[in-house]
């Protein structure tokens, strides 16, 4: 059962319609209890760092699901702000991070980039077309809204990168732990195959 971690943030629906689509059993949790029969869990997230984490951490849900990832190690896959929560934090502000993928998150170079924050349609480049990439035999478009990126404190955890004025790593994982900077529930077909291989890990 996929589960949608609904803590204020994030368009929930999107991911409801589009397993529904997929005929693929979703729910949504809102509190622990919610997490009953979950075997994959999704993180999306939009806005600031700070208030990401700080409604994630007045949900209730934060130490189930530090339980159910890291204990438990059901997969999960972060969403944009998500994707940066599960870092150990963020020069967007000053909470910690789920530290389950080492790395901190930092802003774009305005001297290196045409602009901020990074909007619309972007190549996305796999390290290897497995796990949640599986079977992209060309490479992906997926839509990106943001103006910070991930920098893994480990090479092993890029799972993807993408050029906006630098390579800048758009995708990473550990172990049951998947992110990406990019939205797939706004990203058509691409974002429909990536949603399903997760579905399918």
């Amino acid at each position: 059962m996929i589960t949608v971690v609904d803590y204020g943030i994030g368009n929930i629906l999107s991911f409801m319609n589009l397993y529904k689509r997929l005929n693929i059993k979703c729910q949504v949790a809102t509190t622990a209890r919610d997490f009953d029969g979950a075997t994959k869990i999704i993180l999306p997230g939009v806005g600031s760092f700070d208030h990401a984490m700080d409604s994630l951490n007045a949900s209730g849900m934060r130490e189930t699901l530090d339980e159910l990832v890291v204990e438990n190690k059901l997969p999960v896959l972060g969403i944009c702000v998500g994707m940066q929560m599960l870092a150990d934090g963020s020069d967007e502000g000053q909470r910690a991070g789920l530290g389950w993928v080492p790395g901190r998150v930092k802003k774009f170079d305005l001297s290196r980039v045409k602009q901020l924050p990074h909007m619309g349609w972007n190549d996305v480049e796999p390290i290897a077309n497995v796990g949640i990439f599986n079977d992209f035999h060309t490479i992906p478009r997926f839509y990106f809204l943001h103006s910070y990126y991930y920098e893994c404190a480990k090479q092993e955890h890029i799972l993807a990168s993408t050029h906006y004025g630098d390579d800048f790593t758009c995708a990473v994982t550990n172990g049951n732990v998947y992110g990406v900077q990019f939205h797939p529930e706004k990203s058509h077909q691409s974002g429909m195959s990536l949603l399903k291989n997760f579905a399918e890990l």
